[in-house]
């Protein structure tokens, strides 16, 4: 797929028939188009979803903001910084994009940072939105779902320039934020991992996606005011966005359904595929 040529362009993947139902998936922090398991866009698919999924700006082939630089991260989380944008800028992009494809609306799910661009485009953009998921987020980091303190220092630690040494970081990572009934793939990881790497790595971006989370104002005012169908999945053994996250979206938006995954940590393991695109199914249906 090409790239869109909007502000900023963002590169784009469509997967099923454009005759099933719009589905805009949004990915998490730092995360690449390519880093969504294939079995789980074949699982939407499979319910009739066709799906849009894209790179945020400043990951993957989207556009980068290099030209902001580096955000001073510890003026960012006491406020005497900037961030270079914010998770409400990410999701007018989502907004931009869709009317780039010809959609007119959407069945919205976004994962982790996805979604709380996610919750942000419903507060922003709410005649698009058809049904929203909010799969293991928050809307306010630093108020609810906080990372656990092992979580943080693994998330700090810089990365090793070698390859393998850095697929052992690369998987020690996913196997700090699984949960204990679903241990990650290693095979997987590790092909996700040279994908990304061989693709497009940025971890200058990812700085300002986290710079984006910290200082993004808290959307539990505007998520009362949302009138689509909503459902909010979380892992109740989530490392990364603790459950009280999804507790605290489904608090907020009234109407919405809550579902915990025991013994499910950050991530929507193979287990979980067709369960996770059957309760998005249901939600759906509502709209």
């Amino acid at each position: 797929m090409p790239r869109a040529q909007i502000q900023p362009a963002l590169w784009f993947e469509t997967w099923g028939e454009p005759s099933g139902q719009p589905l805009l998936l949004i990915s998490g922090l730092g995360m690449q188009v390519t880093g969504w398991p294939q079995g789980f866009i074949d699982a939407l698919v499979a319910a009739n979803f066709h799906v849009l999924g894209y790179d945020n700006r400043d990951v993957g082939l989207s556009d980068w903001f290099d030209h902001e630089g580096l955000p001073d991260m510890t003026g960012v989380l006491f406020g005497t910084a900037p961030a270079p944008y914010l998770i409400a800028d990410m999701a007018d992009d989502a907004a931009r994009l869709m009317a780039h494809v010809g959609w007119d609306s959407a069945h919205v799910v976004g994962v982790s940072m996805g979604g709380m661009i996610a919750q942000e485009f419903a507060i922003r953009h709410p005649h698009l939105v058809l049904s929203l998921t909010s799969i293991m987020s928050t809307p306010h980091l630093l108020s609810a779902g906080m990372s656990t303190p092992e979580v943080i220092e693994g998330m700090l630690k810089p990365r090793s320039e070698d390859l393998e040494t850095f697929l052992e970081e690369e998987l020690a990572s996913w196997q700090l934020t699984a949960g204990p009934g679903y241990p990650p793939d290693a095979t997987w990881v590790r092909e996700q991992a040279v994908t990304a790497l061989n693709r497009a790595r940025h971890p200058e971006g990812v700085q300002r996606h986290l710079a984006a989370i910290i200082a993004s104002p808290d959307r539990r005012e505007g998520l009362g005011g949302v009138t689509a169908p909503t459902l909010v999945l979380h892992g109740e053994d989530d490392p990364l966005v603790q459950i009280d996250g999804g507790e605290a979206t489904h608090a907020a938006v009234a109407h919405s359904t809550f579902h915990r995954y025991p013994g499910l940590g950050h991530q929507i393991p193979e287990p979980l595929w067709d369960d996770v695109a059957a309760r998005i199914s249901a939600v759906a249906a509502q709209a």
